[in-house]
């Protein structure tokens, strides 16, 4: 592929060469810089694998082209085919047939661990926090309008789910209230309790979700003003075996990768979960966090900066460094295990959708808490089927669903 990518760059691109230094335009806006007899590359792939790159192989087909150089060897007799994987497709299908009404069973059952909160003797009558929490999930994965939405939702109060009709106009508004927030977090981890002795390599990586909200900013670099839309940054981390979310953060957009690497780590194993593998980008690269990692009995496989050194020996850094320089093709076959974590959001973007509904700074909030709640019940209910797990998310509660349960839906067998 990158070969095939490289010979797209030569002929579309305009490729420079002076002293030395070829120029190779990014995909994206900007430049890489490329030197030849030594291979040497300023792009992440090339700094990453220390082989050569897609920039670094066209620039040798144009020195080849335009400059009499040696012409690389690239196999053209047939295009390359993408890595695909096995797909259990009867497992698959009998969960999509029956998701959306096992999503309202294993999220009933999850909401009756919810407590409910103290009030006030002479308060009025108030919709029960687990009937806020069902309501608003239920929403979010139907992916409907509030309007829409009503005929599920009064579908579900018939089968015993909710205890009350809730008013179209209010559910999303149960989203705006703080309090909600821990509540969901605290959902997140419990739902990915059941795969706690499957899932043991693990993945952290931010995204964000965009809004209807539009911002200004002035650029000091270039000195003029842009624009753009506002959106929700989410830190998570993923189990690399079923795309489970074990817990969530979320923070501001503008908000640094690496200190969000302790307590992702620490509340997945305060959840139950024993950490084997930690896979990272260089955006979490610290000896604070390969410590931690360390410490909770995991081997961080974190690549290191082009201006990283070895450190004092004897030390944690020290070895993984000496793993990283020497071991480049162990390192990256352990390493390429986070790529999982990005498929985690690919997930929840293309089923819950990539942005919010929301107006305001808290509801904002909690609807992308929301979209990794529907994710996690509906990991669970996939791993139900296909890995045969029970779906116990409070151990106190005898009740479990199992996949012959599924079974006993009409039309499914």
């Amino acid at each position: 592929m990158r070969e095939l990518k490289a010979l797209e760059i030569a002929a579309r691109h305009r490729i420079t060469v002076k002293d030395g230094v070829w120029v190779v335009p990014s995909s994206t806006n900007g430049t890489y810089k490329i030197r030849l007899d030594p291979d040497d590359c300023t792009c992440e792939d090339f700094a990453l694998r220390q082989l050569p790159c897609k920039h670094i192989i066209a620039a040798r087909l144009v020195r080849a082209r335009d400059y009499g150089g040696k012409n690389p060897v690239v196999v053209v007799d047939e295009v390359p085919k993408r890595k695909t994987y096995k797909q259990n497709w009867g497992a698959y299908n009998q969960a999509q047939c029956t998701e959306k009404d096992r999503f309202q069973q294993l999220l009933f059952e999850l909401c009756e661990g919810i407590e409910e909160p103290s009030r006030h003797v002479k308060a009025g009558k108030r919709i029960k926090l687990a009937d806020r929490v069902f309501a608003c999930a239920f929403k979010v994965f139907s992916t409907y309008s509030g309007r829409r939405f009503m005929c599920d939702l009064n579908d579900a109060h018939d089968k015993g789910y909710t205890t009350s009709v809730v008013n179209p106009s209010t559910v999303m508004d149960f989203a705006n209230e703080d309090a909600m927030t821990p509540v969901l977090c605290s959902l997140i981890e419990r739902s990915a309790w059941p795969l706690r002795t499957i899932e043991t390599t693990f993945a952290p990586d931010s995204s964000g979700f965009s809004t209807s909200r539009f911002v200004r900013w002035y650029d000091e670099k270039y000195g003029c003003t842009r624009s753009g839309r506002e959106w929700v940054k989410s830190h998570v981390m993923t189990g690399c075996k079923t795309n489970i979310i074990t817990t969530a953060i979320i923070d501001g957009p503008t908000a640094a990768d690496s200190p969000q690497f302790k307590p992702l780590v620490e509340q997945t194993v305060a959840n139950g979960f024993k950490i084997g593998d930690l896979c990272a980008d260089k955006a979490y690269l610290s000896h604070e966090n390969q410590e931690l990692a360390a410490k909770h009995g995991a081997v961080p496989f974190i690549p290191f900066k082009s201006n990283s050194v070895a450190g004092e020996a004897g030390t944690l850094w020290e070895k993984l460094f000496g793993f990283f320089q020497f071991n480049r093709a162990d390192f990256l076959a352990r390493y390429h295990q986070r790529s999982n974590v990005e498929s985690t959001f690919s997930m929840v973007k293309a089923k819950f959708r990539d942005h919010v509904r929301s107006k305001n700074d808290v509801a904002m909030k909690n609807e992308v808490l929301l979209k990794f709640l529907c994710h996690n019940i509906v990991v669970v209910h996939q791993a139900i089927i296909e890995l045969g797990i029970e779906a116990t998310f409070w151990p106190e509660r005898p009740k479990a669903v199992t996949s012959e349960d599924i079974l006993q839906f009409p039309g499914v067998g």
